[in-house]
């Protein structure tokens, strides 16, 4: 009998432990970071705090191979990544795009088209000050 109890006692525990996940505080502010490279497109949605609501890429949605890199690939990644968020409660949102992709500006488009209200957008590619040292002169 008291084995049976004790099984009972570590299978609740073991279904708190599960059931309890790890929810984030969602304000209605948060950061949107679009990271467009020429082969795919990268969305992450943070509250204020910097911490992952949500995130979605073109290969998460379903594109596979030279698709992913297409500006409708990236709009359907990004939508499906706000409606996760809209869902929780957010709604205004500062946009952080990097990369040259062609994602960049369809992205834009999705999240406002998705019910989010962008408040302000920030380009954080990096650029090289002076880039790498130059290659040693060819002798012949």
């Amino acid at each position: 009998m008291s084995k049976k109890k004790e099984e009972k006692k570590i299978d609740t525990a073991l279904s708190k432990s599960r059931s309890k996940k790890n929810s984030n505080k969602i304000s209605e502010k948060g950061k949107a970071y679009i990271t467009s490279t020429f082969n795919n497109t990268l969305v992450t949605i943070a509250n204020e705090k910097g911490d992952v609501i949500a995130w979605g890429s073109t290969g998460a949605a379903g594109f596979k191979g030279t698709r992913k890199s297409t500006p409708f690939a990236a709009t359907l990644a990004v939508e499906m990544t706000v409606k996760k968020v809209v869902g929780k409660g957010l709604k205004l949102v500062d946009v952080y795009v990097k990369g040259p992709g062609a994602g960049r500006d369809s992205a834009l488009r999705a999240i406002k088209s998705g019910g989010l209200s962008i408040s302000s957008i920030s380009d954080i590619t990096p650029i090289p000050h002076n880039g790498v040292r130059a290659k040693k002169k060819r002798r012949i």
